[in-house]
């Protein structure tokens, strides 16, 4: 993609990528990425058996033990860093760490398992990092509306919520696009630097 030469300096920024087990966190970051992501999955083993709950995940076969990482470029002045966490309760610990230096977060919700994500959100309400909600539309998941999950989650009318298809780009690509809004927003009315 060509883009024409600015003056401004190019800013990286890092976005944290949260949810449940199995939401569909690597997926999304895979999707979006224009480098080949960086994922440290590591197949499921019977030592995680009674440790990590496989509900409504039962086929999947590997977990991301780490982190997974992608990076796209939005324009000349502006490359997204984008940090997955892992799901399960056991690597929760990364998570500090992950979102230290994040502008914002994207929380993919289940809708099959929507009380996955209430970590998640807990997480970032407490940081006061700006987020918005991505539900993650599975083909087997009942379609609720943006309006029901933000009642289930509690969430407070500024934050965004909105459907997405982690596999699709152009899906991913509009719920960066739409955190980003919100981080500024959000940026603009505590005096925060943007």
């Amino acid at each position: 993609m060509a883009y024409e030469s600015s003056d401004q300096p190019t800013r990286a920024t890092k976005i944290v990528i949260a949810g449940g087990f199995g939401v569909g966190k690597t997926t999304l970051v895979g999707s979006v990425s224009e480098i080949p992501p960086l994922r440290t999955e590591e197949l499921i083993t019977e030592a995680s058996a009674g440790v990590d709950d496989l509900s409504g995940v039962e086929r999947k076969t590997t977990t991301t033990v780490a982190l997974d990482f992608g990076r796209i470029t939005i324009n000349p002045q502006l490359i997204l860093y984008l940090f997955g966490t892992p799901g399960q309760n056991r690597f929760w610990f990364m998570w500090d760490e992950l979102a230290r230096g994040a502008i914002g977060a994207v929380v993919l919700a289940d809708t099959r398992r929507l009380d996955t994500c209430f970590a998640a959100v807990d997480f970032f309400e407490r940081r006061q990092l700006p987020f918005v909600v991505a539900v993650n539309c599975f083909d087997t998941a009942y379609r609720y509306g943006t309006e029901e999950v933000r009642g289930a989650l509690d969430l407070d009318d500024h934050t965004p919520v909105l459907l997405c298809d982690a596999r699709e780009r152009e899906s991913t690509k509009q719920v960066l696009i739409t955190l980003l809004q919100h981080a500024m927003a959000e940026a603009r009315l505590t005096g925060a630097p943007s």
